[in-house]
């Protein structure tokens, strides 16, 4: 729910639902988490009004028990409910991947970002329960953990009595015996640790030399407006330490105030480093966020523009790191298999947002399992490969 395209895609997965309830008597809907909790003033409920319950973040496990007394959760409520270990869980993606969720809420307060009002504060799991969860995953065949939080680099903050944080945790998760590797999403440039950075360029981890770092702008005054903690020095620095780890990116184009030189200056910053993934973004002011107050509102359609011209610049660049892996051997995870071709990823690549690699005359593999191909072709979003 933190940004309109999101929205939509909402909206059109309720629409979905409500045709399925009247297909047949009986059929109930419900519609759970953050489009609850961003829609304050009720305008989704009205707008849907054949949804028979509306819950969010607190709620998620009570619904049964909201459903059988017919009971309409309160509203307002500040997000604090965080899942466990003990929690049941319904496994959305294939067997073998699994989001691995270590903490919930936000404290960064970017000023853009509508997430805290949605999620609520940083709220952390205990390293024990974390790693329960990852044991139980592990056992059940899950061979990709993706650690997810909206900042996994905050994992702990909250509770710094406990002296938990994302390299001890790490360190847990990395002694847990299997075959399966693990993947870092949503990392904060300005959280960055020594531990934890010591930790990343250790050779030998399960944990896949792989990291997204949003970085969302460069220049010290937009970053300062933004509210990132960060500047353009330290980040420049951050990303020499972890230079031989492959680097996925955002950024927003468009954000109030940005000046043409901004964002050439954001448009050098990126032909300078050559980053091997990267998103982009054009601002949208979303209601409640410090961000949408600003003066200087940028015309969506210059913001649009410049995202396409810096998507531009990138698919340039990603063309180019991309052929640099021909003829390099890399160990694939078979995400799909369709007679002799099989889809997977290898260290590079997350699903769903990344690059996938086509691996032509396929033999004798199935989803889930680990493979050492041979890149022998690239373009800016997918390889091909031959197995070895």
């Amino acid at each position: 729910a933190f940004i309109p395209a999101a929205r939509r895609e909402a909206e059109e997965a309720i629409e979905e639902a409500l045709v399925w309830k009247k297909e047949r008597p009986g059929r109930t809907v419900v519609v759970a988490g953050c489009l609850t909790e961003w829609d304050k003033p009720g305008d989704y409920r009205r707008r849907y009004a054949e949804v028979d319950l509306w819950t969010g973040v607190n709620d998620v496990a009570g619904i049964a028990a909201l459903l059988d007394e017919k009971r309409v959760p309160e509203s307002g409520r500040e997000p604090l409910w965080l899942y466990d270990h003990t929690t049941p869980r319904l496994q959305l993606t294939v067997p073998h991947m699994a989001y691995l969720k270590i903490a919930d809420g936000c404290n960064n307060r970017c000023s853009y970002c509508a997430i805290p009002g949605i999620r609520g504060v940083l709220r952390s799991r205990s390293i024990a329960s974390v790693e329960t969860e990852a044991k139980n995953l592990v056992d059940a065949g899950v061979k990709e953990l993706l650690v997810i939080a909206q900042d996994i680099t905050a994992f702990g903050a909250d509770r710094p009595g406990d002296g938990e944080d994302i390299a001890r945790l790490l360190e847990r998760l990395n002694a847990i015996p299997g075959d399966f590797v693990i993947r870092l999403l949503y990392t904060h440039p300005a959280h960055y640790t020594d531990s934890f950075i010591g930790f990343l360029v250790r050779p030998g981890t399960k944990v896949l030399p792989y990291l997204d770092i949003p970085l969302q702008h460069i220049n010290d005054r937009i970053l300062k407006a933004m509210g990132r903690h960060v500047t353009k020095a330290e980040t420049v620095a951050l990303l020499e330490e972890v230079k031989d780890l492959t680097i996925r990116t955002t950024f927003i184009t468009g954000f109030p105030g940005e000046t043409d030189e901004e964002f050439e200056e954001l448009a050098a910053f990126v032909k300078e480093q050559k980053f091997e993934r990267c998103g982009v973004f054009p601002y949208s002011p979303e209601p409640g966020t410090p961000a949408a107050k600003l003066p200087g509102q940028i015309p969506l359609e210059l913001a649009e523009t410049r995202a396409k011209r810096l998507l531009e610049l990138q698919k340039k660049i990603m063309r180019k790191v991309n052929r640099n892996w021909i003829g390099r051997e890399v160990r694939m995870l078979v995400d799909d298999v369709d007679g002799r071709v099989a889809v997977g990823r290898a260290m590079m690549d997350a699903p769903e947002i990344d690059n996938r690699i086509l691996l032509l005359h396929a033999k004798r593999l199935r989803p889930g399992q680990f493979c050492p191909v041979r890149i022998t072709g690239a373009d800016s979003y997918e390889f091909t490969a031959e197995q070895l």
